[in-house]
């Protein structure tokens, strides 16, 4: 059954904290959305990660975002207790743009993001 449009402004508000953490270069809040089981994928400069979500809070923690980065979040589908967001950003640490797909699942009435998996746009990668 599709979820109230209210359901969306609650999914959009989490998916805020992710964006708040790059662009703050601040991990603490993305802790508030991640599980603490949650994996991620996708290429970085052309290299595989893959794992826990704690690289992704190393990264954000040691990259700046820089002064041009911009992001807009999409909900590309909600069920009353899944929902898949999309997050576009541009200039994170002032030269990579990522399209990021964010995995959530409603726990306890809360909305937790349990996967992330990106891609880098390829006019992006560093090469060695």
């Amino acid at each position: 059954m599709r979820s109230e449009i209210k359901e969306y402004t609650r999914v959009k508000e989490a998916a805020l904290k992710f964006v708040k953490s790059v662009a703050e270069g601040n991990s603490a809040y993305a802790k508030e959305l991640f599980v603490d089981e949650a994996v991620l994928f996708g290429y970085l400069d052309g290299k595989l990660e893959h794992g826990s979500i704690e690289q992704f809070y190393r990264n954000v923690d040691t990259v700046a975002a820089g002064e041009n980065f911009e992001a807009r979040v999409d909900i590309i589908a909600l069920e009353e207790t899944v929902a898949v967001v999309r997050v576009l950003e541009e200039g994170w640490g002032g030269r990579i743009d990522f399209t990021d797909f964010l995995l959530m699942l409603k726990i306890d009435g809360e909305w937790k993001c349990v996967a992330k998996a990106y891609n880098q746009n390829s006019n992006t990668v560093k090469k060695d």
